[in-house]
């Protein structure tokens, strides 16, 4: 019988476990050759601290800002999509369908309009002052269990639909406390929650049945999502000041293709109700964008300046505002070898 002295079976033991540990060890490297690591994303918003104040209107670059399209330069493309689903986050122009299916349930997407965009609340590039036809819009219809709901449990206004200091406002502001439940107007599908720092702050836009659309904005936290069914009733977000806001209210819009028309039109604030069943939409509704634009035009805005600190550089700069450098150089006529004086301000937007 062979006979293996004690020290040798050590050392072959050993040998085994080296192996053992170097093999795990290159199966781990290779494993994590092919990990995928989640993108960390760094959100950058103005320290408002050191900023000049501005006018209560919003930014040039802000959502709100740049969500009316009276006059559209380019038409835009057709193509075809499967709309079985919701590809969230991109735009689609909708040839063969008019209605997605969400939640098992088929939802109409309109037939006037085929865009779902989730990014901007305007993309449908359409002058509804140039409507030829009179619209019918059923706003709400008990017989197929189409309800309606007041965005809040209370609607006192704080400010109405119009001129508003040598600008337009495209909606209601209605009063409420941080923290009140504001509910979803019609039944419909949530398409865009986003958040405009600029202007709406945190704000989502609903798509409906009756082929309005509906803007909250200035909430403290929005809850639905795009792609979500909301019934009218439901709670999608909470009241706030987040955004271009003087205190807490909600900024209410309401939209067809893309365009604002006065909330008032078609609800009684005062007295907590809808005007009627439906409501008719001809180009006379849009008429003011006349005015609007005009006043737009002439209108005056603050500029924004930053408070050159200590270690300051205009990357840095341009990163803390979301601008580029070649902006902040064109605004300030500097070059990008200028060397920045602490106490000195330069022009961000």
């Amino acid at each position: 019988m062979l006979k293996i002295k004690a020290p040798l079976i050590f050392v072959l033991f050993a040998i085994s476990m080296l192996c053992s540990t170097g093999s795990a060890r290159a199966q781990g490297k290779v494993k994590d050759l092919f990990k995928v690591k989640t993108p960390k994303i760094d959100y950058v918003r103005p320290d408002t601290t050191i900023l000049i104040k501005y006018e209560d209107f919003p930014d040039e670059d802000s959502d709100a800002d740049q969500s009316i399209y009276f006059n559209p330069k380019k038409e835009l493309s057709i193509v075809s999509e499967d709309t079985t689903e919701l590809d969230l986050g991109e735009q689609h122009i909708v040839e063969m369908s008019e209605e997605v299916l969400v939640d098992s349930t088929w939802i109409r997407i309109a037939g006037y309009y085929a865009i779902w965009d989730t990014r901007n609340i305007n993309p449908y590039r359409m002058d509804a002052r140039q409507l030829k036809d009179t619209v019918d819009i059923k706003l709400y219809d008990p017989a197929n269990n189409r309800e309606y709901k007041m965005p809040l449990d209370k609607t006192p206004i704080t400010s109405h639909f119009g001129a508003r200091g040598g600008r337009w406002h495209y909606g209601t502001d209605i009063d409420l406390d941080t923290g009140d439940s504001i509910y979803a107007a019609f039944d419909g599908v949530v398409r865009i929650n986003k958040w405009d720092g600029g202007g709406y702050g945190n704000y989502i836009v609903v798509r409906h049945y009756n082929g309005l659309e509906t803007l909250y904005g200035h909430m403290s936290k929005a809850i639905s999502q795009p792609g979500d069914f909301v019934k009218a009733g439901e709670v999608i977000g909470l009241g706030g000041s987040t955004g271009r806001s003087s205190g807490p209210h909600l900024h209410y819009e309401v939209r067809y293709q893309g365009n604002p028309m006065d909330p008032e039109n078609i609800y009684d604030f005062p007295d907590y109700l809808l005007k009627g069943e439906s409501y008719q939409i001809t180009s006379a509704v849009f008429n003011y964008a006349n005015r609007a634009r005009s006043g737009t035009s002439s209108a005056g805005r603050r500029a924004a300046y930053h408070k050159v600190r200590s270690g300051d550089t205009l990357s840095g700069i341009a990163k803390r505002y979301g601008v580029s450098v070649s902006q902040l150089t064109k605004l300030n006529g500097i070059t990008t070898r200028t060397t920045l004086r602490v106490g000195r301000s330069l022009r961000i937007r």
